[in-house]
């Protein structure tokens, strides 16, 4: 198959050791009944088999455009595919799920027939690491441009990332993937991208989107969740007529100085109780610094709620000297009412 000089849509899928689940994400790209694509293929300097396997289905077929460098992150790999697309429709792919052949069909007849969306997403399909289904219950994602402000005022999940699609110029006119925001990129870009154009998601799923314990939103929840309150700030600053100060960031500030960076007092507090109140149910952010956070938040008069439930989750998660501590710090600290 040739590969086209002006394809409807660039897929843009950025690959870090993933060889485990690449070939099957790469065929239900391949297997789409909407074929007029080229899919990017970036391999972040893997030290596994994927650029192999990269390598392997580039041979197979010429709408595949690999590009294989050293590490440079995820975010300054999205923002390269980004300026390599040569379609004016982006869409998100990773390399552990597997998209529904109808996808792009789907998602680029919405956008023909809606020119006031600049994203699309759809609903998912979760599967653990063996494609089995994901036993715990995921929310229905905003159908509605209006549903999705009123998610963000309550906190909730906007735009599933691996089964978006963009239209390039719109992303690119907000400047694409902010470096300051890691592992919540998206979020962050949803956010910029709220305030110049619709965003929505489609009512039926188009993804096997996949769980499991080494993908990124497990491993790195505390400096995730983080971020995704940062971000959530900086679009209530915007939304309020004061500048961001996130915008020209390269990498956020620890959290103590979020005072200074937003130029008022209590910013850090506030952040600080959020953040721990969305940190309580992952095991690997009580396990590292989201821990202390925790604490700290206590140590400042923070609210209690749900914290009785977490010492005796803490126990569950293998942790009972963190759990004794929490539960002493219980006794100790009273919240400020």
């Amino acid at each position: 198959m040739t590969s086209p000089a002006s394809p409807r849509i660039s897929v843009a899928m950025s690959v870090y050791n993933g060889e485990r689940f690449l070939a099957p994400a790469i065929e239900s790209i391949l297997a789409q009944t909407l074929g007029d694509f080229e899919l990017l293929l970036l391999d972040d300097g893997s030290s596994d088999g994927s650029a192999d396997i990269i390598r392997s289905y580039a041979a197979q077929d010429a709408r595949i455009r690999p590009i294989l460098r050293e590490n440079r992150g995820l975010i300054a790999s999205l923002n390269e595919m980004l300026a390599e697309a040569r379609a004016p429709v982006i869409a998100r792919m990773d390399a552990d799920d597997i998209a529904l052949p109808e996808r792009f069909a789907r998602q680029i007849a919405f956008l023909d027939a809606h020119p006031d969306h600049g994203v699309v997403g759809a609903q998912t399909i979760d599967i653990d690491q063996n494609g089995q289904p994901w036993p715990h219950a995921t929310a229905t994602l905003p159908t509605s441009h209006e549903a999705l402000l009123d998610a963000i005022a309550q906190g909730q999940p906007l735009i599933c990332h691996p089964v978006a699609m963009m239209r390039r110029k719109v992303v690119l006119g907000v400047g694409g993937y902010h470096a300051a925001f890691h592992h919540c990129e998206d979020l962050d870009l949803w956010l910029r991208l709220a305030s110049v154009t619709r965003l929505c998601s489609l009512p039926e799923p188009l993804i096997r989107y996949r769980h499991y314990d080494q993908q990124v939103s497990t491993r790195h929840a505390t400096i995730q969740q983080t971020g995704a309150a940062v971000a959530r700030l900086a679009y209530a600053e915007r939304a309020a007529g004061r500048s961001d100060p996130t915008q020209a960031l390269a990498k956020l500030p620890p959290l103590d100085d979020m005072d200074a960076l937003f130029g008022r007092d209590g910013v850090t507090k506030a952040l600080r109780a959020q953040i721990a109140q969305s940190l309580r149910y992952s095991p690997a952010a009580m396990r590292d610094h989201g821990y202390d956070l925790l604490l700290r938040h206590l140590a400042e008069g923070g609210s209690h709620a749900g914290m009785r439930r977490t010492v005796a989750r803490l126990v569950k998660f293998g942790l009972p000297l963190r759990a004794l501590r929490l539960a002493l710090a219980l006794l100790c600290h009273r919240p400020v009412t």
